[in-house]
């Protein structure tokens, strides 16, 4: 079994299967540029990417390495959406500005499939999305599909129990909606692939560059690094949780998210005799379980959240129980990946995108939507800065909000725990229902004569 955060990349499933990354050094020199982005993730990069594609200087600085951490560790879906559901964001700022959002969701949905669909180690791959109930309100889930499809023009199907039941063999599961235009890629290879068409672009990367220091302020804005600075017209921060050190009043607007991933050894033929379905699937609304079979015949498997960073071989068992309970055919499973990576969600579970100050931008707070997002809030802000383009102002009402610290990280995983007890609870009444509906229907057809004795009688 890989170690686990051990390496560059936290020792993922990914990791082995890595393009060759172009070496990269650290900042030893000053420079003056017009754009500066501070984070190699993956808004940071398609920043990049998009400001200098238009003619500008773009200098990226980067603590660690290119998309060291959930930007290269993640489970490598792609779907429209955002973490905030659409009633959420309806009530928020109105249908309109709703379905407008939603829009620029899916050009960012669509960004990363054109730009992976032919990149080196991408591994783009369709199979659409099933997010699937653990309960049987089929009436609810067919309701949500329905508002997505006729409001916000989005391409779902309802899919009843029993269809659900063909590609996913689990005793957890009732409806579901079906994503049909999703897909998965190998995130560390898309975000090294974006790294370089930056580069190809006339972009320049430092990694092993932390920027220790921000001045925002004046026209030329300062960046100060150990060994270097950069004096530049715009200044884009692209970083997650880890921006604290530079940046602690933006960093209070997030609450850290650990993810824990699994990928087990080869399951042979039994796997996709249980899982036949060909793309993604996720079984709740929150971080867990979310997983896809990779490799041919292994299954991927994330979830068991937390607000610290813990580590990835202690929650090996209880990811190896949620496997357990709703693919019990599967037996004894063998793990042979397990690795983590920090997100960071903000309180409205809503992207943070804009202009925090003149010529200072920040990009961050993606959460669980993260490819698509980042490659939306990525071109918006190139497009803000060299077109003065204001579409990112439609994500002003989803404000900086100080996501409660301590006490904050506490209440969101006391939420976290309590979401998942009563999400086992309702599962279990339901399958008792249904458990109870079988039995029903099998005594009413057992008390029913055939039609051929039926016919004979007569």
């Amino acid at each position: 079994m890989a170690a686990g955060d051990t390496t560059d990349y936290g020792g993922s499933w990914y990791e082995p299967s890595m393009v060759t990354p172009l070496p990269r050094g650290k900042l030893t020199v000053d420079l003056d540029v017009d754009v500066c982005v501070v984070g190699a993730g993956l808004a940071g990069l398609t920043a990049a990417r998009e400001i200098v594609r238009r003619g500008w200087s773009v200098v990226v600085l980067e603590a660690r390495r290119v998309a060291w951490n959930a930007s290269g560790r993640n489970t490598g879906f792609v779907l429209p959406g955002f973490g905030a559901d659409p009633e959420t964001i309806i009530e928020r700022v109105g249908l309109e500005q709703a379905r407008s959002l939603w829009a620029l969701s899916e050009a960012g949905f669509e960004y990363v499939r054109a730009n992976s669909r032919d990149m080196p180690g991408a591994e783009y791959a369709e199979g659409g999305w099933l997010n699937v109930s653990k309960t049987d309100e089929e009436a609810d889930t067919a309701k949500h599909a329905d508002l997505l499809a006729r409001e916000f023009g989005a391409a779902v199907e309802f899919w009843p129990a029993t269809r659900v039941r063909d590609v996913l063999q689990s005793p957890l599961y009732f409806g579901a909606i079906q994503y049909p235009k999703a897909f998965t890629i190998h995130p560390l290879n898309y975000a090294l692939g974006l790294a370089a068409a930056a580069e190809a672009a006339g972009a320049r990367i430092f990694e092993e560059t932390p920027a220790i220091e921000i001045d925002p302020d004046g026209v030329r804005k300062r960046i100060v690094t150990p060994t270097a600075r950069v004096r530049a017209t715009h200044v884009v921060l692209a970083g997650n949780v880890h921006i604290g050190r530079v940046m602690p009043s933006i960093a209070r607007t997030l609450l850290p998210i650990s993810t824990y991933i699994i990928t087990t050894a080869p399951l042979g033929e039994l796997l996709r005799e249980i899982i036949s379905y060909p793309g993604a699937v996720s079984d709740t609304e929150l971080a867990d379980n979310h997983y896809r079979v990779v490799g041919g015949d292994r299954l991927m498997w994330s979830g068991r959240s937390t607000t610290w960073r813990g580590d990835p071989r202690r929650y090996m068992r209880p990811l190896l129980a949620d496997i357990r309970r709703a693919y019990p055919q599967l037996g004894d499973v063998e793990v042979e990946y397990a690795w983590t990576g920090m997100l960071g969600n903000t309180v409205h579970r809503m992207p943070q995108i804009g202009e925090v100050s003149p010529g200072f931008w920040l990009l961050s707070g993606f959460g669980g939507h993260g490819l698509n997002t980042t490659a939306m809030g990525g071109e918006l802000i190139a497009r803000a800065i060299v077109e003065d383009d204001r579409t990112w102002r439609q994500f002003m009402p989803f404000e900086l909000v100080w996501a409660g610290g301590l006490l904050g990280r506490a209440a969101m995983q006391a939420y976290y725990w309590g979401y998942r007890s009563r999400e086992r609870i309702k599962g279990r009444i339901a399958r008792e229902r249904r458990r109870k509906a079988e039995i029903a229907a099998h005594r009413v057809a057992a008390d029913t004569p055939d039609s051929a004795a039926s016919a004979g009688k007569s």
